[in-house]
C-alpha cells in the first residue's frame, strides 16, 4: 500500500513548534495548510485530517474559523478519519454539533486523565495516564452521536464520533514546546503559577506523558485499515 497522505490543518498562530511536533509524531505524508491564514483544502481526498491547537477560541469572531469548522464537518461527512488536538478537538466538537465554552479557570501542566472505556485510539495507553494540558476552553456538550473516551475533573478530554476523534490534551508536545507555551501564559495566569508549572516540566514528567503518544500510531493504523478496506471494495466492483 502507498504511504498515507494526511491534511495537517495548522491552526497555530506561530506554527513552527506545532509543525515540528506533528511531523515527528505522525508517520504519514503531511500536506500542511495554514488555517489561520485562510488556507483550507478544496477537497477531502485525504487518508486522514489532523487539526492542531491554537491560541484562538472556536467561538471567536474571526474570519478563518467558520471555514475551518465547515471543512472538518465536510471531511467527517465524507468518512475521512479526523483527529483534533486541543483547539482541533473543540473545532471537531463544534463541527459535529457539540458545544464549546470558556472554563472557570485554566488547566495547564502535566495532569492525570482517566479513560472510562476502551477504544482503538487508546490501545496501549493505561486507564489513567499523564498528558500535558493547556486550555481555557472545554467541550461542554458532546456531539449528539459522540462517545466520551477520557476525562478528568476539568472536563472532557477525548471523544469519538464515527471515524473522528478529539483529544483535549497535547500528546505531541516535547519539553521545549511545553516550556515555551507555559512561559507565554504569564499575563493570563500569573508569574507564580507559570513558575510552578515550569518547575514541573521535568524529564521524568515528559517520559510519563510519552505513553499518550501511542494514539498517533493508533490513528494512523486505523486510517490505513480504512484505506485498505476502501481499496479492496473498489477492486471488487
Amino acid at each position: 500500500m502507498t504511504r498515507l497522505r494526511f491534511a495537517l490543518l495548522n491552526a497555530a498562530h506561530d506554527g513552527a513548534n506545532t509543525r515540528r511536533n506533528f511531523r515527528r509524531e505522525i508517520d504519514a505524508d503531511l500536506v500542511e495548510f495554514d488555517a489561520v491564514g485562510g488556507d483550507i483544502p478544496d477537497h477531502t481526498e485525504f487518508d486522514g485530517v489532523v487539526v492542531t491547537g491554537s491560541r484562538s477560541s472556536v467561538y471567536w469572531d474571526e474570519a478563518w474559523i467558520p471555514p475551518l469548522v465547515d471543512y472538518v464537518a465536510e471531511a467527517a461527512d465524507a468518512g475521512v478519519p479526523v483527529l483534533g488536538v486541543c483547539y482541533g478537538h473543540q473545532v471537531l466538537a463544534e463541527a459535529l454539533g457539540g458545544r464549546v465554552a470558556g472554563m472557570d479557570g485554566f488547566e495547564i501542566g502535566y495532569n492525570e486523565i482517566r479513560r472510562p472505556r476502551d477504544d482503538p485510539l487508546f490501545d496501549g495507553i493505561g486507564e489513567s495516564f499523564t498528558a500535558f494540558t493547556t486550555h481555557g476552553d472545554a467541550v461542554v456538550e458532546l456531539p449528539p452521536s459522540a462517545t466520551l473516551l477520557a476525562e478528568n475533573d476539568r472536563g472532557v478530554h477525548a471523544f469519538r464520533d464515527g471515524h473522528c476523534w478529539g483529544v483535549q490534551f497535547h500528546p505531541e508536545y516535547d519539553v521545549e514546546t511545553a516550556r515555551e507555551v507555559t512561559d507565554g501564559k504569564r499575563d493570563q495566569i500569573g508569574d507564580a503559577r507559570v513558575d510552578n508549572v515550569l518547575d514541573s516540566i521535568t524529564p521524568e514528567a515528559y517520559d510519563a506523558a510519552c505513553e499518550a503518544k501511542a494514539l498517533f500510531e493508533n490513528f494512523t493504523a486505523y486510517a490505513e485499515r480504512l484505506a485498505a478496506d476502501g481499496a479492496e471494495a473498489a477492486a471488487d466492483d
